[in-house]
């Protein structure tokens, strides 16, 4: 048997799946063309990583997190410097700003614990000032509404995830790496060491149904599940018989993208964007995000009682819960001159939360994957997880793809993972 790692395949063609496959990719220790990324979704980023916010952070993090959020945020910056991500996926600086309708509330926590407990991320942050009257343009400000800047200059930014995701997607491809989709992961397979050297895929369960017969199993040493809400399910059907199970639940979320009523072309070439974070005054704690060429986006309203679908395009939006994004749109947002909000996009998407609010970024123990199956040391093989980053998926996917391109070769980290491991 050849030392030389095999192909290397990851399950999940996300952000983060990708943000791994660009960082691998580039090293020049893992030919392009060995990295596969499977989807099982007919269409891609119709979840989270295309519909998600965009905001991003540097130093809104728990310690367990820490030194990944601010290895992504400067990767974030780096990209956008580096190919135009203003123009090609909305890079932009953007303002924190929480909005309080009372003075009790307060602004503080551990940053892990917001999205669970139904709060503002504006918990996330101890940074605060005044706005005073200076808030956003779009913004309608009451008498008793109070505005408080909570980030620093430079540490929190915006881009349109799904043209972030289109970008990397189309630079993966043209450096060789290979898509499957959409196509199942159904087993994995052994050598006659018990050793990882394959996965099975399948389309919609059906495995003639899936490519040319002899692309139907694809020799791997190195596998990486980074499903997103998914990734639980992916692993309890390769691994039958382990006993540990993944700590990641499915968090769902509507949103709304709006036209901005105020944005003008030519002040497109301004730092426009801002983040405010509301207190909860119409039944749930909302979340406005402005972006460059004059959208909103408008999220917040989350629910642990709708069940994760089988594929992320058989999400069924809640009309009840449009209508109040609706509403909230219309008391938060201002006109100009009469006109009509015009919405621009209706969404549901999953996110994947784990109990402690910290990610799983790790490679398995081979004595968590049951039935005696191992894997290649070092380098050259292994069973990798990327999930449960909850709302901050966006934010810390180029630092989770460089470091897991970084464990995948069994090279030494940029950020301190000792935190982020699976529970034995």
């Amino acid at each position: 048997m050849s030392n030389a790692p095999g192909n290397t395949v990851i399950l999940g063609a996300g952000i983060v799946g990708l943000s791994t496959a660009y960082f691998l990719s580039q090293t020049g220790n893992t030919a392009p063309s060995s990295i596969h990324l499977v989807d099982s979704s007919p269409q891609l980023f119709q979840c989270a990583s295309g519909l998600a916010g965009g905001f991003l952070a540097r130093d809104w993090f728990a310690p367990s997190n820490a030194s990944l959020g601010a290895l992504s945020y400067r990767l974030h910056k780096e990209l956008a410097e580096k190919h135009n991500g203003r123009t090609t996926w909305g890079y932009c600086q953007s303002t924190g700003i929480s909005l309080s309708q009372d003075s009790e509330a307060a602004v503080g926590g551990s940053g892990e614990d917001w999205l669970q407990d139904g709060t503002s991320r504006a918990q996330a942050t101890n940074s605060k000032r005044t706005v005073g009257s200076n808030g956003p343009v779009w913004l309608k400000q009451t008498e008793d509404g109070n505005l408080e800047v909570i980030s620093q200059t430079g540490t929190t930014a915006q881009i349109d995830p799904l043209r972030f995701c289109q970008w990397l997607l189309g630079r993966c491809l043209e450096r060789g790496v290979q898509l499957h989709q959409p196509a199942n992961a159904i087993s994995v397979l052994k050598d006659e060491n018990d050793q990882l050297n394959g996965i099975r895929l399948s389309k919609n369960g059906e495995e003639a149904d899936c490519m040319p017969r002899t692309n139907r199993i694809v020799p791997c040493t190195r596998l990486l599940i980074t499903a997103g809400a998914w990734s639980p399910r992916v692993f309890s059907k390769l691994f039958p018989k382990s006993t540990t199970q993944l700590p990641i639940s499915a968090l769902a979320g509507h949103s709304l993208l709006v036209r901005n009523p105020f944005w003008d072309v030519e002040e497109e070439n301004k730092e426009i964007c801002h983040a405010v974070f509301a207190t909860d005054t119409l039944g749930f704690s909302p979340e406005w995000f402005s972006r460059i060429g004059g959208e909103l986006y408008l999220a917040g309203l989350n629910s642990t009682m709708i069940p994760l679908p089988d594929v992320a395009t058989d999400v069924e939006i809640n009309p009840s819960a449009m209508e109040q994004l609706k509403d909230c749109a219309k008391a938060m947002v201002g006109t100009v001159d009469g006109k009509n909000m015009e919405v621009m996009r209706e969404a549901l998407c999953f996110r994947p939360v784990t109990g402690s609010g910290r990610p799983i970024v790790c490679r398995v123990p081979d004595e968590q994957l049951g039935g005696g199956l191992k894997t290649r040391g070092g380098g050259d093989g292994g069973v990798f997880i990327a999930a449960g980053h909850g709302a901050w998926g966006i934010s810390q996917s180029p630092g989770t793809g460089l470091v897991m391109s970084e464990l995948i070769e069994g090279r030494p980290t940029s950020a301190n993972l000792s935190a982020l491991v699976l529970p034995s």
